[in-house]
Parts: structure tokens; C-alpha cells; sequence
């Protein structure tokens, strides 16, 4: 039986370490990895899991119980959860976009409770949300996030600088996509219910009398539902368009 080589040990720990802060700032801030509807129990057995099998792929050249190592640990906390977060903004442009919609539709009322944002949104929000989670499992996109983890071990080995000035400020400036890529998914059915919103203009321009206010709701929900029917065609194309670029974003930051 061959025995225990102790010196070796920090090295195993680091690669353990490692391994599990890039992998706990994953799933703390990605989509899908932190949503709150599953269990603690399950996530952290996802954390486990995933963190033996990629503790083989992370180079152990740093003492995890040194100085050096309790920097390096909050630096592979730090690329997991700005990779997460780049992701999480593609999803919330969704969100944002199915807001819009509601808005344009006069269904901004209609709210139920978001455990994700830990508040209430509006309930095309949630729907728009659940469409895209549904895709991007479909598509296989957590297993592409894994990977793309897995690689960021031989491009961003531990002990690198992790996140510098000018990848937070390309973080940051992606923040922009949360606006844009909720135009891009509601600018369908946005343009749709405008035709519609113009149309009551004419007409109470011709008939001031018509109440519009007792017709006009009914009819804008009824157009809307058949707007956002013939808008949500669209939507994989808009969703796939922000996951390819969030994903050149997570490659640039993983030097990969």
C-alpha cells in the first residue's frame, strides 16, 4: 500500500480550490446554474460535481493557504462570476424586452412574483424568460458553458491576473447589450401594436365622440396576443444573436 505523500498535498488543495472558485462564482451568478427554484441541495451538489471533475484540469503551482493563495481564490471567484454575469445580462435583455412588450400591449399590470430578481415583473416577462431558458438548455448551452470553463484553465491559468481594468470596463460596456437586445426582441411586436396605436388616433380624430378608452383595451389586448403570436418566430434568431455575442465576450475575458 503506498502511503500518503503529504507534500504533495497543497498541491491537491490547490487544484481543489481552484477548481471550486471559478465554479461557485459561476453558479452564484449564471443564469440557469443560480436560479433560486432549485434546491440548495442540489446546487451545491452541482458545485461538487463539477468541481472534481475540473480540479484535474487546474495547475496547482500556488500555496492555497498562503497570502498568495487566498488572492488567487478570490480571483477565480471573480472570472467565474463575470463570466456568469456577461451571460445573465443576455437573459435579462430578454426579460427587459418582454417587459416592453407588455407595456406596448397594456398588460404592464398584469405582475406575478419573480424569485429570481426576488420581486414581481410582469408576466410576458416571465414568459419571454422561461422561452429562452428552455432554448438555451435545448442547445446545449450549459454544457457549452462548462466547457468553456474547462478550457479557461490552460488560457487563464490560477495566478494570472484574473480581471483587469480594461476586462471590467468590456463588462461593463456590454451592459449596453441589455438594452439593445431588448429592443431587438420586442421591437416586433412593439412596431405591430405602434400601427395599432396610430389607428386610434385616426380614429379619434374622425369620431371624438367614441369612448376609446372602453374600446380601445380590449381591442389592443386582443391585437396584441396575436402580434406577440406572429413576433415570437423571431425570438430564437434575437436570442441566438446575444448568446454569440456574450459568448466572444466570455472567450475575450478567459484570454481564450
Amino acid at each position: 500500500m503506498t502511503a500518503l505523500d503529504l507534500a504533495q498535498l497543497p498541491m491537491w488543495l490547490g487544484s481543489l480550490f481552484w477548481a471550486m472558485g471559478r465554479v461557485t462564482g459561476l453558479c452564484l451568478v449564471a443564469p440557469v446554474f443560480s436560479a433560486t427554484v432549485i434546491s440548495v441541495r442540489i446546487r451545491i451538489g452541482l458545485v461538487v460535481v463539477l468541481t472534481l471533475v475540473l480540479a484535474p484540469l487546474a495547475p496547482a503551482t500556488i500555496d492555497p493557504l498562503s497570502g498568495d493563495g487566498v488572492a488567487t481564490m478570490a480571483g477565480q471567484v471573480l472570472v467565474g462570476a463575470a463570466v456568469g454575469f456577461v451571460l445573465k445580462l443576455v437573459f435579462e435583455a430578454v426579460s427587459f424586452g418582454g417587459e416592453l412588450v407588455a407595456q406596448s400591449m397594456s398588460l404592464g399590470f398584469a405582475e406575478v412574483v419573480n424569485p429570481q430578481a426576488g420581486g414581481s415583473s410582469t408576466v410576458l416577462s416571465q414568459f419571454y424568460l422561461l422561452l429562452v431558458t428552455l432554448l438555451f438548455i435545448a442547445m446545449d448551452g450549459h454544457l457549452r458553458l462548462i466547457a468553456l470553463l474547462a478550457d479557461s484553465f490552460h488560457s487563464l491559468p490560477p495566478g494570472m491576473p484574473a480581471i483587469n481594468a480594461n476586462a471590467l470596463h468590456a463588462v461593463v460596456g456590454f451592459g449596453g447589450e441589455l438594452f439593445s437586445g431588448a429592443v431587438r426582441v420586442a421591437l416586433p411586436a412593439m412596431t405591430s401594436l405602434l400601427v395599432v396605436n396610430i389607428g386610434f388616433a385616426a380614429i379619434s380624430r374622425a369620431a371624438p365622440s367614441m369612448n376609446l378608452f372602453a374600446v380601445g383595451f380590449p381591442i389592443t389586448v386582443s391585437l396584441g396576443f396575436i402580434a406577440l403570436w406572429l413576433a415570437l418566430r423571431s425570438l430564437p434568431g434575437a436570442f441566438e444573436a446575444l448568446q454569440n455575442d456574450a459568448w466572444s465576450m466570455m472567450r475575450n475575458l478567459l484570454g481564450s
